[in-house]
């Protein structure tokens, strides 16, 4: 497995990472059976893959990765995030310090660990200023219980700014071969200060693999239905003509088209890791796989139409 160097870290990151949303199952993803996230988790790790990146949010993501690395903490480089809570039946924005002291100790807790590699701001609370977010950040690195802190979703001027307190270390933000033009500025900025880039939704909930020859019938709470904006009606049809140039291009390099559209975000100047999710074993293996394929010219040509 490729590795590549987290920014101005010392971290050396594989170019794919597991993304562990689909492993806490839940509402958003449906039901996940332990052996599952297990045997995912192991084919991870045979294939090189050290990067885990989970959230609080994710259901009972953080406990079954946990449980599935009992052993094997040394052998990974942990990330979850802070500012996500569930009320009922809505999710807030919460930043206040007394929060993330609670959800760091908790994540602590769930993943069966005394420090995170990377903890992340999942997203901005327009009630907090993200000054006094960094600052508590920042101290819980002093105590040794963060390495490195990261921000999520984040727009390009803030990040401009965040940059410059030197604070922050690296960033996730969506990017795809579906929205190839989102997420751009962010990866401008980043390359222009050393930070991390973290991509995720690479295969934008499981679309870009294929798979889906038909407009699925989702759950209104699946993950799929409300977060990726791309499973229904001329959505789906606009997603469905990348689809056939990915499709293209597999074919013609006898590889798989999942694997086509996370090369294709390893190729993008400044990025780090292509996080993508796995449910079993087969596509933790395939998506791995995918970082050690190269990109042509004509490859990306085509991909870009």
């Amino acid at each position: 497995m490729l590795t590549r160097g987290l920014g101005k870290t010392q971290l050396q990151v594989s170019a794919v990472g597991l993304g562990g949303w689909a492993l806490g199952g839940g509402t958003d993803w449906g039901p996940t059976e332990f052996s599952d996230v297990q045997r995912t988790i192991d084919a991870a790790l045979h294939n090189g893959v050290n990067l885990i990146d989970t959230a609080p949010i994710y259901a009972t993501s953080e406990e079954v990765i946990g449980r599935a690395l009992a052993g094997k903490r040394s052998q990974v480089i942990l990330s979850t995030k802070c500012g996500l809570v569930k009320n009922d039946s809505w999710t807030d924005h919460d930043l206040r310090p007394e929060t993330i002291s609670k959800q760091l100790e908790n994540s602590l807790r769930n993943l069966r660990t005394d420090y995170l590699d990377i903890y992340l701001i999942h997203y901005l609370d327009p009630q907090v200023p993200w000054q006094n977010v960094l600052e508590t950040l920042n101290a819980c690195k002093q105590r040794g219980k963060v390495r490195h802190i990261g921000v999520c979703n984040v727009s390009a001027d803030v990040l401009e700014q965040m940059a410059q307190t030197g604070t922050i270390s690296c960033v996730q933000q969506e990017l795809s071969l579906l929205h190839p033009q989102r997420g751009q500025e962010v990866l401008d900025i980043c390359c222009k200060h050393q930070l991390g880039f973290m991509a995720y939704g690479s295969l934008c909930g499981g679309i870009l693999s294929g798979k889906y020859h038909q407009t699925p019938n989702l759950r209104r709470a699946d993950a799929r239905n409300y977060f990726y904006k791309c499973y229904r009606g001329e959505n789906f049809e606009h997603a469905q003509q990348t689809v056939a140039r990915i499709k293209q291009v597999a074919a013609r390099r006898e590889i798989l088209p999942a694997q086509v559209a996370l090369a294709w975000v390893l190729a993008q100047p400044g990025v780090t890791c292509a996080l993508a999710g796995a449910r079993n074993a087969e596509q933790m293996v395939c998506n791995a796989r995918a970082a050690e394929i190269q990109l042509i010219a004509e490859d990306l040509c085509n991909l870009a139409k």
